[in-house]
């Protein structure tokens, strides 16, 4: 029996569907290539960042302006605007790199908050290569004068302006802070979102105590961090037709199956890998293909979404009643 592992996402034909999430294993050209030979189906660039876009910006802009008030001469110091090589600059040169490097789709990471001048990047990266964006929107909503609906509408107006500056697909990574999960997700996809990449996950900050300071705090996901977006996915596949991939948690073959069921179109790794190293990706796929044959499910298009919510002989477990229940059972006992 062959099993075709075919998926396809944002308008991309993918060999299968497991993809490289942003990380630092899509930030080195030579880790993206052993990505591929391992099975990777594409793979996310790291963020480009719009604090890091407008930073340089401002630096830059600020140094001429001080170059110009001192002496002519002293502009000389500096290189022409063209040649100043700011982060930018090398992250597209990246994006080239690795579609001279890799064959698999190459999707470009555009992280931010705010519309602006920055979004004409997207712009470049499209101009570079890239195969499609990423657009991580990472936005704590700490002004509590700011209402629910203005920041959704941030999050909107930000996904229209960036989809009306390209050509190539556009995703939205989010996190799951709203209070409509569902709706938000359709409202975004109206506003120009191809594909929605559930969740994005909000690292919290840490307080040194020797230091008496804020310090940040990264934490690889575990396999139980998946529960969530696998919820959401499942409510909303078949109420859309923009893709879905789930990030967060993927670290086995049996949660890639997982995720395919409740009907992502593909599933996004990277803590796993930085744990197990990028051959990792051909572990998880041998599973996920032994699986399926198992099962015999004869495609990854015949497995997708069987236990979604409109699939399922059940629809309230992943509702209320799964609550109820989980609640309600001794501890220990399986699910």
């Amino acid at each position: 029996m062959t099993v075709d592992l075919t998926t396809e996402y944002l308008g991309l034909t993918l060999k299968n569907p497991l993809v490289v999430a942003a990380s630092p294993v899509t930030a080195d050209v030579g880790t993206l290539q052993q990505a591929e030979a391992a099975g990777a189906s594409a793979a996310v660039l790291p963020s480009l960042f719009e604090e890091q876009i407008v930073h340089e910006e401002v630096e830059f802009n600020a140094a001429f302006e001080r170059g110009a008030e001192s002496s002519p001469e002293a502009m000389s110091y500096f290189p022409e605007p063209q040649e100043y090589r700011l982060g930018r600059d090398v992250y597209l040169d990246h994006i080239r790199e690795a579609k001279r490097a890799v064959s698999i789709p190459v999707i470009a990471s555009l992280n931010g908050t705010s519309e602006g001048g920055w979004i004409r990047y997207a712009t470049l990266m499209e101009e570079a290569g890239a195969d499609a964006i990423e657009l991580n929107i990472y936005f704590i909503a700490a002004d509590v004068t700011q209402t629910g609906a203005q920041v959704e509408r941030q999050y909107l107006d930000l996904i229209s302006a960036v989809k009306e500056s390209i050509s190539i697909p556009l995703s939205a990574k989010v996190g799951p802070q709203f209070s409509s999960p569902g709706n938000m997700a359709l409202r975004m996809v109206e506003a120009g979102a191809d594909g929605l990449v559930l969740f994005n996950r909000f690292l919290q900050p840490d307080v040194d105590l020797d230091e008496l300071a804020v310090t940040p705090r990264l934490t690889l996901s575990t396999s139980a961090e998946m529960l969530l977006p696998m919820r959401w996915i499942a409510i909303l596949r078949g109420q859309t037709d923009a893709s879905l991939a789930l990030t967060s948690g993927v670290h086995s073959g049996g949660d890639l199956a997982k995720a395919l069921l409740a009907g992502a179109d593909v599933a996004m790794v990277a803590s796993s890998l930085l744990q197990e190293g990028v051959g990792h990706i051909e572990t998880i796929l041998i599973w996920l293909r032994q699986w399926m044959e198992a099962k015999q499910y004869d495609s990854v298009e015949q497995l997708k979404g069987s236990v979604s919510q409109a699939s399922c002989s059940n629809p309230k477990a992943f509702e209320r009643g799964n609550y109820m229940k989980a609640l309600t059972q001794p501890i220990g006992d399986p699910a």
